[in-house]
């Protein structure tokens, strides 16, 4: 073979394999390529946690309405899927429920509940299961809710006698203090079997609301966690682990103590949620063990979730209805009917009092307690409309938003409950533009709990009291400021003149 047909040869067997890596390096690279979620521009180490800003909610709305419901931002190292629509949040928590089932490891809640071992911040597995199916079958059953009526009923009436003894002309009433006390007492009686009051019980409630709310930068940049440290938040938070931690052990010593001197069993009245979780832990039929800081953790999220939501859902209540005084007198009327002159209205009487729900259902959409639900984690690589997400994805609900979306709610801003008449829109996790209580295997479990305590306290203000803002403000001029750790609060305590009203 001569020496040019040696390196013609060569020169196309050369170019062949030449042409053949780069049609397979091609083939690679179209298979692997992602296609993820548009992104808003980061900074180097801090990623897109500057643009958070004060009020988190409506930062990320505001970026959402630029780059679309479904963001894929980075808080630090940590990649963050942001949910603004309801079409994703139905992705995320019912077509792709299971995989998106995990909560992320953050360092705060590790601290103060018991290293995240409660059900809202437990990682997916067979923990998590055993102890969201005690909440489920023991303490949030609706039978469960329905036996403490007598509390509730019990300390609405404390509330409104307060609220008439404060009553008159010009008599300036606190109704954020007055509502707290009723919330925590109910959550107190309810959980412990006793209410605890005083400002030093109270301070330990807020600074927990306050830390947890707080942003640990440690959570999204590990090797900065000492920015944490020097903040004084790590100390913040173990300070108030600890007295938390005194306050529920004492709780379930004083339960078991006085337990040892009984010789019957309790009836369900005479129960409350420590005695229930002390019979499951000694029963043990499940041959899962409970131990005690799991029955603290327990205790820990009905206090929490309980008191500051409720409360918090109430006080934007009460502070929309006064600044529509045509809502509120087409409450107060229907209120009116159906108590028929009672000197209360009880919870049987609430299945009939539909704009009441209605309004309620509205101040959940315009003001979720949550307005950025509890993070999930994707568990797996997920295909989520169009995009990948890959696995380890911290994902946020803006419930929020979602609230406000324009393609899902007619004048979304305004507030108007007539658009829940006749509607079968509703806030248990199944109709996606209205999820203030999240949805799917990590929704909330005490739905029933907390709205039972709304409607009760909502509906006797309206019917023993006629409301005005005190000082000669007008209504449209109420100042609806709002400050947001976890919760969503009004920023100033809601003052109102209270006078008993003469047609009832």
């Amino acid at each position: 073979m001569s020496s040019s047909l040696q390196i013609y040869l060569l020169s196309f067997f050369s170019f062949f394999f030449v042409i053949f890596f780069i049609l397979k390096w091609i083939s690679f690279h179209f298979k692997t390529k992602k296609s993820f979620p548009p992104s808003p521009r980061k900074l180097p180490i801090i990623g897109n946690l500057h643009q958070l800003g004060s009020s988190p909610h409506r930062s990320l709305h505001a970026l959402s309405q630029k780059h679309g419901p479904l963001m894929l931002m980075h808080f630090g190292s940590v990649p963050v899927l942001i949910a603004s629509s309801a079409e994703s949040a139905r992705e995320i928590m019912k077509t792709h429920d299971l995989k998106f089932a995990n909560r992320p490891k953050l360092n705060i809640p590790d601290i103060v509940i018991y290293g995240s071992n409660d059900i809202t911040f437990s990682r997916y597995g067979e923990y998590w299961r055993q102890v969201k199916s005690i909440a489920v079958v023991h303490l949030l059953n609706n039978m469960r809710v329905q036996s403490f009526q007598h509390v509730r009923a019990k300390e609405v009436a404390v509330m409104i006698e307060m609220i008439e003894k404060d009553g008159g002309s010009n008599s300036v009433t606190d109704l954020s203090e007055l509502i707290f006390w009723l919330v925590n007492n109910i959550v107190c009686t309810v959980a412990l079997g006793r209410t605890y009051r005083g400002s030093k019980f109270r301070n330990l409630l807020e600074r927990f609301v306050e830390v947890f709310g707080a942003i640990s930068v440690g959570s999204y940049i590990p090797w900065l966690s000492w920015i944490d440290r020097l903040s004084g938040l790590e100390d913040k938070a173990h300070k108030v682990a600890k007295e938390l931690d005194a306050f529920l052990q004492g709780a379930a010593e004083e339960h078991t103590n006085k337990r040892k001197g009984m010789d019957n069993a309790q009836s369900d009245e005479e129960q409350d949620l420590v005695d229930i979780l002390l019979d499951v832990q000694r029963d043990n039929t499940t041959g899962f063990t409970l131990h005690n800081d799991t029955i603290k953790a327990l205790i820990l999220d009905v206090f929490v979730a309980g008191t500051d939501t409720t409360f918090a859902t109430l006080i934007w209540s009460i502070s929309e209805l006064l600044r529509h005084p045509r809502v509120m007198r087409k409450l107060q009327q229907e209120v009116t009917e159906i108590a028929q002159g009672k000197p209360l209205i009880l919870e049987k009487d609430l299945e009939k009092m539909e704009y009441l729900k209605a309004t309620i259902k509205e101040i959940l959409r315009m003001y979720p307690s949550l307005p950025l639900l509890i993070p999930r984690e994707s568990r797996q690589d997920v295909k989520l409309m169009g995009y990948d997400i890959p696995r380890g994805t911290q994902t946020i609900v803006n419930a929020w938003a979602i609230g406000r979306d324009p393609t899902s709610w007619k004048e979304p801003n305004e507030f108007w409950p007539e658009r829940f008449l006749n509607s079968p829109t509703d806030y248990k996790g199944v109709h996606f533009e209205l999820i203030p209580f999240g949805a799917g295997r990590r929704g909330c479990p005490g739905i029933q709990f907390g709205v039972a305590i709304i409607e009760l306290a909502l509906a006797n203000i309206v019917y023993k009291f006629d409301l005005r803002l005190p000082n000669g403000v007008e209504y449209g001029d109420l100042d609806m400021s709002e400050t947001c750790a976890i919760t969503l609060h009004r920023a100033s305590p809601l003052m109102v003149v209270a006078s008993p009203r003469s047609t009832i």
